[in-house]
């Protein structure tokens, strides 16, 4: 990759000590927004005020010019204190990537994005990866764009956010196509709706949404795409989107393995054994999360089904190695881990979202073995 088109990794703030001084605050209140099922707004209000929505967003656009391994770091700190915070915040964060990825490519339309985010402060929240290759909803032709009536779930982050960004079919002149755009949140016809009370993640806010005869004019047309087929805009999304999501789960088995350690040096002739096997884990899903990211190149990666297929795979890793992390954490903790308001508790029953985020992995075995044998990924 011609070295032009990385992004300055020089930054004006050390984003990670400053989300770990904020997320400080933030585990103090985090099992009463869990407890409560109420979104972060208190949270995300001081990542708004300390520029975080922008941070990835390059300097001369009005951003905070940090890396793409910075972005994912500042998750991975998030996540340590609160989960459903870094996973709200990273849901908002790598659509910005995909755009920052975009605009060093010479992307007008996504150069305008960003700095459209980056002077009015705004935050987004999309449905990206619940559509997956089909979408939902109906999109109607009308005078200077489309109205478009669904009802979509997962919304991480909607309570906070300013812009919805997502996607509906629609039937035309060359069959059944998805299109993708982006919306403000106050649209006329947008509903969102306070249904989001599950096992974990309570705090994330990923309430459905939907939409009632909504306006979508033209210029808000992101993508069209065949509908339920593998499309090129995968390859360029998924190596930049997947690594700063599993960096909210590396989080979680970060303080996990914490709160092992110290019950083990309570008891270190009964239980360093197991908690060895703890940091095996936490080494695995370290290091391949890492590989997600050295993969990414700081936007630097030529889209290709292989990469996609190869991040996918690491997801899967990831996934499997901080759930086995956390599950021995638990194990060494013991009882009290089982009782509510004890941090393990809650990161136990956070850690089992990340199975849901593309691929749940028999589908992504699916998907890499026919990448693999140079066949279509989802044919």
């Amino acid at each position: 990759m011609n070295a032009t088109l990385k992004m300055s990794t020089e930054t004006t703030l050390n984003w990670k000590q400053l989300s770990a001084e904020l997320g400080a605050g933030f585990a103090t209140e985090a099992a009463n927004h869990d407890a409560d099922n109420q979104f972060v707004h208190r949270n995300y209000a001081q990542l708004r005020d300390n520029g975080f929505f922008k941070m990835a967003i390059p300097i001369d656009l009005g951003g905070g010019g940090a890396s793409f391994a910075e972005a994912s770091d500042v998750i991975r700190e998030l996540g340590q204190h609160c989960g459903s915070t870094a996973l709200s915040f990273a849901m908002h964060t790598h659509p910005i990537a995909v755009n920052v990825f975009k605009h060093l490519r010479g992307d007008e339309k996504a150069t305008a994005t960003l700095q459209k985010i980056a002077d009015n402060d705004l935050i987004i929240a999309n449905t990206g990866a619940n559509d997956w290759l089909a979408s939902s909803g109906e999109m109607t032709r009308v005078d200077g764009g489309f109205e478009v009536s669904a009802r979509k779930h997962f919304v991480s982050g909607s309570p906070g956010a300013q812009v919805f960004v997502t996607s509906a079919n629609y039937e035309g002149e060359n069959g059944t196509e998805v299109l993708h755009f982006a919306i403000p949140f106050n649209s006329e016809g947008i509903t969102q709706h306070s249904n989001w009370d599950t096992m974990g993640m309570r705090a994330t806010g990923s309430n459905d949404v939907s939409l009632e005869k909504v306006f979508v004019p033209d210029a808000a047309i992101i993508v069209r795409r065949p509908a339920g087929e593998w499309h090129p805009m995968w390859n360029a999304i998924l190596p930049t989107a997947m690594p700063l999501i599993m960096a909210a789960y590396v989080g979680l088995a970060d303080a996990a393995v914490e709160l092992a350690r110290q019950t083990a040096a309570k008891r270190p002739d009964e239980l360093a054994p197991v908690l060895g096997e703890v940091l095996n884990q936490h080494t695995l899903a370290t290091l391949t999360h890492r590989d997600m990211i050295r993969i990414n190149d700081n936007h630097g990666f030529t889209p290709s089904n292989e990469i996609a297929g190869d991040i996918l795979a690491r997801k899967t890793l990831v996934a499997t190695a901080v759930q086995k992390t956390v599950e021995l954490a638990a194990e060494i903790i013991g009882g009290p881990g089982f009782f509510k308001g004890n941090p393990i508790e809650r990161i136990q029953r956070d850690i089992k979202a990340c199975h849901f985020h593309p691929l749940p992995f028999r589908r992504q075995y699916r998907l890499t073995g026919r990448i693999s044998l140079g066949l279509d990924p989802t044919k």
